[in-house]
């Protein structure tokens, strides 16, 4: 059992609502509820990027192609090490 504390106005717009559509008034709170709890559900159905996107890119590079010249990166850097102008 549950008792909620309407203010007026909404107290007059669910009387209104459930005498114009033949429904009880807790009818109307419960299929009003089920309805929230639903998009509520809905809303927080997040990807995995949504959920990560805030922790994307932390590592402070500035660098936005890092995974597509990889092999690049790699060629200079041993080429540097070992002196290998090819």
């Amino acid at each position: 059992m549950l008792a909620v504390r309407l203010n007026e106005n909404l107290e007059n717009e669910l009387t209104y609502f459930s005498k114009l559509n033949s429904v009880t008034k807790t009818d109307v709170v419960k299929e009003a509820l089920e309805l929230y709890f639903y998009t509520q559900k809905k809303q927080n159905k997040k990807t995995a990027f949504e959920l990560g996107s805030d922790l994307f890119g932390l590592d402070g590079s500035d660098e936005t192609d890092l995974s597509t010249t990889y092999k690049k990166r790699l060629k200079e850097k041993l080429s540097a090490k070992y002196n290998l102008n090819r």
